[in-house]
């Protein structure tokens, strides 16, 4: 059942129950139809919903080249987790509670497709070696999926792939935060030798100002 009693209390204050009902039989579906899989083949960024072990919801973007999530059936989804902050955040919750939603946004048509569905991590997946510099591989088995209504999304124009995208065939740029005095200590090996070709440490003061240039 997509709705609960509470959603089905709000629908019947406001008169949509049968609304409801209608829109649901009408385009949430079990498993990805082939529209559904061509648009997320196609696109280069999601954001992604898990619950943590507190119970608050946490939701993250992820981004990538076009077709860094990988259809692999049409119940199942692949994509990478890349170097981040540390915290783990999204991955740690999927370990704690594997159900998690998916929003796949064109924002230049517009266009949004949304997904339900139980994650697993995969830490020595020979995937890994299909998407360059992932540190784990997601796996999502599919068990919703539907077309939102698009109306209320703004149409951005796309300008650019992030630099600090890993591309076969160069080196990925240091990002600026890991300059900052005062995580020099905390950095982890791997880390340590290509912050430090970037130049002295910076203060939390001079990030914010790099932040403001869009250059961090």
């Amino acid at each position: 059942m997509l709705y609960g009693p509470e959603q089905q209390k709000l629908q019947k204050a406001l008169g949509t129950e049968k609304l409801a009902e209608r829109v649901a039989e009408a385009i949430v579906v079990t498993e990805l139809n082939e529209q559904h899989q061509n648009f997320i083949a196609s696109r280069e960024l999601f954001f992604l919903t898990t619950v943590d072990h507190r119970g608050y919801p946490t939701c993250s973007y992820k981004g990538g080249n076009p077709g860094f999530v990988k259809v692999l059936d049409n119940k199942t989804l692949l994509f990478p987790s890349y170097d981040g902050n540390g915290m783990f955040l999204s991955m740690g919750n999927i370990n704690e509670n594997n159900k998690v939603g998916l929003l796949f946004i064109d924002f230049e048509t517009p266009h949004r497709v949304r997904v339900h569905g139980t994650a697993t991590i995969e830490k020595n997946s020979g995937l890994l070696a299909e998407s360059f510099e992932a540190e784990l591989i997601v796996r999502v088995s599919v068990t919703e999926a539907f077309v939102n209504c698009p109306r209320y999304i703004h149409q951005y124009q796309r300008i650019a792939t992030s630099k600090y995208v890993p591309q076969a065939g160069r080196v990925t740029p240091v990002p600026q935060w890991k300059r900052i005095d005062a995580i020099q200590d905390c950095l982890p090996e791997k880390d340590k030798l290509s912050v430090a070709a970037l130049g002295e440490p910076i203060s939390p003061e001079n990030y914010a100002e790099l932040l403001q240039k869009g250059e961090g």
